[in-house]
């Protein structure tokens, strides 16, 4: 809803009538009503009368009844709330309205950020990403969004690129066709939006600068792989908060602790209905290193780790060096075990549709608001 644009006035049907009389309506019309179902109904025609085209209705009314249900139907209107409402079921009902059975958000977006700059979470990152590709067999897309520093493009042995860039900058006309058109090829079912990687201009973008990029990659492939950078802007945020799961990266000493605790912190508050965010330990068990435990680590954010990926610079760096992922380089080695068990949880999460959760029974079909009959 972060996008929505909302009026409210009192008056009910009647001074929705009178308003709109004079004025064009709005992609969607909430009425609610104390009125009984035979003034409800009439009060609906005469809104009729004033909808234009392509306007949807919502109805919120305090009568239980079938029949009143059915007149409900039968004049289009797109859903019927009874009252008293909760918001968590009311902005699911005003997603239902926009989504087709056929159609809609296909997969899911996880955002990989660190607690820290150089903790490791890009490299995860990519090789969750084409791990879920190679054992799911599902297209999996992973944008690069450290627009002026990103390293997808070395990892994957590629030139760096203007995908990520030209995906937000031309977001007016970014379909299906165009993202295609973006991306570069990585295997059957891995696919890569690279970064430019370069220092020539400034990227600031607005807080919903990538939610076309998103909803686009969404409806078009079952995993989006969002690599965030390490900063703390407006659209990074809403990034987050918007991610169907966000996997973060840390190392176990004190300035990831207090990084991590902060940052689920505030994921919790912002997302109360979402799942909480996915904890993975990186760099565990560097020598002379002194170390928070996992399990203390763990204990104090309030979250069970999804892994803890030893320290090994020898595998990591070959594999960063050579443009490879860690299971190219050694598939028996911890680390590449502990990727597919990653890949295995989050392709365990199958792609849904959030607008499943709220129906008010068989009797009200999602209809257009188009009927100018009684």
């Amino acid at each position: 809803m972060s996008r929505t644009q909302v009026t409210v006035q009192v008056g009910g049907i009647a001074a929705a009538v009178a308003f709109y009389r004079a004025e064009s309506t709005p992609q969607l019309i909430v009425i609610e009503s104390r009125a009984t179902p035979e003034a409800y109904l009439a009060e609906l025609d005469r809104l009729a009368e004033v909808c234009d085209a392509g306007t949807k209705v919502m109805a919120i009314g305090h009568a239980n009844d079938v029949s009143f249900y059915r007149e409900l139907t039968r004049r289009g209107i797109s859903d019927y709330l009874l009252a008293p409402i909760d918001p968590i079921s009311f902005i699911v009902a005003v997603s239902g309205i926009y989504s087709e059975p056929a159609s809609g958000k296909l997969g899911q977006a996880f955002a990989f950020v660190g607690a820290k700059g150089g903790v490791g979470s890009s490299t995860i990152a990519h090789n969750v990403g084409w791990t879920i590709a190679r054992q799911a067999a599902s297209d999996v897309v992973l944008a690069d969004m450290d627009l002026a520093f990103g390293t997808a493009s070395l990892d994957f042995r590629l030139d760096p690129g203007q995908g990520v860039a030209e995906a937000i900058e031309d977001a007016g006309r970014l379909d299906e066709v165009l993202l295609d058109r973006l991306l570069a090829k990585c295997g059957d079912h891995f696919s890569l939006l690279r970064a430019p990687g370069t220092l020539d201009k400034c990227y600031d973008l607005t807080e919903n600068a990538i939610d076309p990029l998103i909803e686009i990659a969404q409806s078009s492939v079952p995993y989006l792989i969002l690599d965030m950078p390490h900063v703390w802007n407006s659209w990074a945020r809403n990034a987050l908060v918007s991610a169907d799961e966000i996997i973060i990266t840390a190392v176990p000493d004190l300035p990831n602790l207090r990084n991590a605790k902060g940052l689920i912190t505030f994921l919790r508050q912002a997302r109360p209905h979402d799942p909480p965010p996915k904890l993975i330990l990186n760099q565990v068990g560097m020598p002379k290193r002194p170390e928070i435990k996992p399990a203390e680590f763990a204990k104090v954010v309030q979250l069970e780790l999804l892994a803890c990926i030893p320290f090994d610079p020898r595998l990591f760096g070959t594999a960063s060096n050579e443009g490879q992922m860690v299971a190219e380089v050694s598939a028996k080695a911890p680390a590449s075990r502990i990727f597919t068990d990653i890949a295995g949880v989050i392709a365990a999460h199958k792609p849904r549709r959030r607008n499943g959760l709220f129906d008010i029974g068989s009797m009200i079909k999602k209809m257009k608001f188009g009927s100018r009959n009684a």
